[in-house]
């Protein structure tokens, strides 16, 4: 085959591929109050990357035809994944929201009154400054309530509250968004009570709201949109509390989607990357967490690991949130999707670096994905016990 006809074929796919990519760009230009999601580049750099790389080991290794061909297919399933997905009227249909205190759920709380819900939007306190903000800058078709999700009492009378306003209607979406985590630390100093807080807001807490609501939820043929996190998925380090309880949501929810689906009830999970919410961004909280920590150590624990071990953990943190993202829209128009898409996606990734972190993750051996998340994220220290001039210390005694 001529290398000239090889290098026209290739070229002209890509041509088409940039004028349909072009095309449904313009096309996604979002009207008023539809808020379709980030610009549609934005999650499609590894994918062209790695269409790049099937295209060159197609015309290095095939015949012109079958290389085309499997290219072609490459890019078809690459347009299809990039379609926007068609938005249902917002008009009638209430949703509830967790943890509008701050964050995603504040950010989104506003956003979906804006565009017309009927929300429901649950606070830790009603006299906080997210609270006030929402009261303040939302319609009158926004409800606080307030809700602690470790507590029984309070999912009941959210869930009775929510029965009487929408017995009518059925309820059409649900955000669990609210999460909790003040744990920064290796598995083996993080206290077991942390797992088990983490447990009680992030996994019970959320598994006994969507049970309760389940019936409103059928009734509406509704939406279950749930807010977890990359650390449930792979071993972040010293987020062993929060992670294991944000991975055993993922599975429920995952499970939810599977048995709900005669019932017409779609189930999506939004993993964030890394934002600045709440308190996460937060030095004073994070210091006065690590004091808390090392108060509470016993001493042959503190000894083997080291007070400095524990301090540069919680600097190293600190760092990495400095640079986290404050623009949360990419979140909310993921779980505005989730709520209206004809055919929401399983899963949503937005944020920064998640691509290259999954692929990784999926693609390549353990050690290579250890080696990335200390360095993406936090590379502790040797412990005390384990250094050198620790051994020597021993020695000269």
């Amino acid at each position: 085959m001529e290398p000239g006809l090889e290098r026209w074929a290739h070229g002209a796919l890509w041509a088409a591929l940039a004028g349909s990519l072009a095309l449904r760009a313009a096309r996604r230009a979002p009207g008023p109050g539809r808020g379709l999601g980030p610009p549609l580049g934005r999650g499609l750099v590894l994918p062209l990357a790695l269409l790049a790389a099937l295209q060159s080991l197609c015309r290095a290794w095939l015949p012109l035809p079958l290389g085309l061909a499997l290219a072609a297919a490459a890019a078809g399933l690459l347009l299809w994944r990039a379609a926007p997905r068609g938005l249902l009227p917002v008009a009638g249909r209430a949703v509830l929201v967790t943890g509008c205190d701050s964050g995603f759920g504040q950010a989104t709380a506003r956003h979906l009154d804006i565009m017309g819900f009927r929300v429901f939007a649950s606070v830790l306190d009603l006299q906080s400054p997210g609270a006030q903000e929402l009261r303040q800058s939302c319609s009158t078709r926004l409800t606080l309530l307030q809700m602690d999700l470790t507590k029984t009492e309070d999912i009941q009378r959210v869930l009775q509250h929510i029965q009487a306003h929408t017995n009518s209607t059925g309820l059409w979406g649900l955000v669990n968004n609210a999460g909790f985590n003040d744990t920064i630390a290796d598995a083996e100093l993080s206290p077991l009570g942390k797992f088990r807080t983490c447990m009680e807001v992030n996994f019970f807490g959320s598994l006994e709201l969507t049970k309760g609501l389940l019936p409103l939820l059928r009734s509406a043929g509704g939406r279950i949109v749930t807010v977890s996190s990359p650390a449930g998925d792979m071993p972040f380090p010293c987020l062993a509390a929060y992670g294991a309880s944000k991975a055993a949501l993922s599975l429920v929810m995952d499970t939810f989607r599977s048995e709900l689906q005669p019932w017409g009830i779609k189930v999506s999970l939004i993993l964030p990357g890394y934002y600045k919410t709440g308190t996460t961004c937060d030095p004073a909280f994070w210091n006065l967490q690590k004091q808390q920590l090392l108060a509470s150590l016993p001493q042959e624990l503190l000894q083997a690991y080291g007070e400095d071990y524990v301090e540069e953990i919680n600097q190293q943190f600190i760092q990495f949130m400095k640079v986290a993202v404050e623009d949360l829209s990419a979140v909310v128009n993921s779980i505005t999707e989730g709520l209206l898409a004809a055919n929401p996606a399983v899963r949503y990734y937005p944020g920064q670096g998640l691509g290259i972190m999954y692929f990784i993750h999926r693609y390549l051996p353990y050690f290579v994905r250890d080696l990335f998340l200390k360095g993406f994220f936090i590379n502790p220290k040797l412990p005390r016990a384990l250094r050198r001039e620790h051994h020597n210390d021993v020695k000269k005694a």
